[in-house]
């Protein structure tokens, strides 16, 4: 239901940017919360920045804020993560995520709630 793309390589040297895209086909829940997550080697999938129907506020995790940007384009069920300011740190695969059902939060849902999940993609940033 979702297909992640990176704009950009995937390899990029600290203080670089990428921009990362998802479009869920077929997508017409009322209820719904769609967003970007990423796991690096050892750790467990986190929440990056998240949207959800309930409030429609967007959420990003502490980490990136002033770095990164959500954004999407309703009309064409797409999604939209601009990573600027790129750190060693957010090396990660990096997913896009959508849950079908109410969701309510102020921070992504965890991942096990997440109903769909893109094929994900390496961001790996050098310092």
């Amino acid at each position: 239901r979702s297909s992640c793309r990176r704009l950009g390589a995937g390899l990029v040297q600290a203080g670089g940017s990428l921009r990362l895209s998802c479009a869920a086909s077929g997508f017409t829940f009322d209820d719904y919360a769609i967003g970007w997550f990423r796991q690096a080697p050892g750790k467990e999938r986190e929440g990056v920045s998240c949207i959800s129907s309930s409030d429609g506020v967007t959420y990003l995790t502490d980490s990136v804020k002033g770095r990164f940007t959500f954004s999407s384009d309703n009309a064409k069920n797409t999604v939209y993560l601009q990573m600027n300011s790129l750190k060693p740190e957010d090396t990660a695969v990096y997913y896009c995520a959508l849950r079908d059902t109410y969701y309510s939060g102020s921070r992504c849902p965890p991942y096990y709630g997440m109903d769909y999940w893109g094929k994900g993609t390496q961001v790996t940033v050098s310092s």
